[in-house]
């Protein structure tokens, strides 16, 4: 099976889990799958992938449900909620950035097999971690207030669709200046930078068209 395909289908699970997570435990449910999202997005980005004809990095399709679930957070239960999620969402990343830099400074056993393998994971240049965490904060508050902006003015269920799409493209787009800038600026040259910058958000414009479906799903389970 291509890539492309593999692509779809971990779309499909990633978004679908979040709504059965949600379906079962409701708001909380949200809450914790944004902390573990935060997490496991910033493990799959150091994967690298072709994906139609470009490299693109793994942790994009889960970082995209965040932003869906703090879209279902707003649309349900206010900007307030969806605020307070990511704010929790930043507090785990930058909790386990910190106790993963501490881990990593023990010695290991003579027979450890896992510490360079962690190193590789957790032992990121600053750099890039600065870029990650800036990049998340500031997108996030923008998708919020620009959702919450949205649907004071087009509060009808049949503008659904746009509120969800024009805050999380748009805020994906401000994520991905800020992190590719950080992270990327001045490490290569510009016509690379570019490139880059050009196929990570042509990747979550993808990943932010496919979630607008679940969204209209999570909209008819009960609170």
């Amino acid at each position: 099976m291509s890539n492309e395909w593999i692509w779809v289908l971990f779309a499909l699970v990633n978004f679908s889990m979040l709504l059965i997570i949600y379906r079962i435990f409701g708001k909380p449910g949200l809450f914790v799958w944004i902390g573990m999202a935060t997490v496991v997005a910033n493990i799959q980005v150091l994967k690298t992938i072709e994906l139609f004809g470009m490299t693109a990095t793994l942790g994009n399709i889960i970082y995209g449900t965040i932003f869906l679930a703090t879209d279902i957070l707003n649309e349900r239960y206010g900007k307030n909620e969806a605020r307070k999620a990511v704010w929790m969402g930043f507090s785990t990343l930058i909790g386990m950035s910190i106790m993963m830099q501490i881990a990593l400074t023990f010695t290991p056993a003579s027979g450890d097999v896992a510490q360079k393998a962690l190193s590789t994971l957790f032992g990121i240049v600053p750099q890039i971690a600065v870029g990650s965490l800036a990049a998340y904060i500031v997108s996030q508050y923008i998708d919020v207030w620009i959702y919450a902006m949205l649907k004071n003015r087009f509060n009808d269920h049949k503008w659904l669709w746009l509120r969800n799409n024009v805050s999380t493209m748009t805020s994906q787009l401000i994520d991905t200046a800020i992190f590719c800038s950080i992270a990327f600026y001045g490490v290569f040259p510009f016509h690379i930078w570019w490139e880059v910058f050009l196929t990570t958000y042509f990747i979550k414009f993808l990943v932010a068209a496919i979630d607008t479906p679940f969204l209209y799903a999570a909209r008819k389970f009960p609170k």
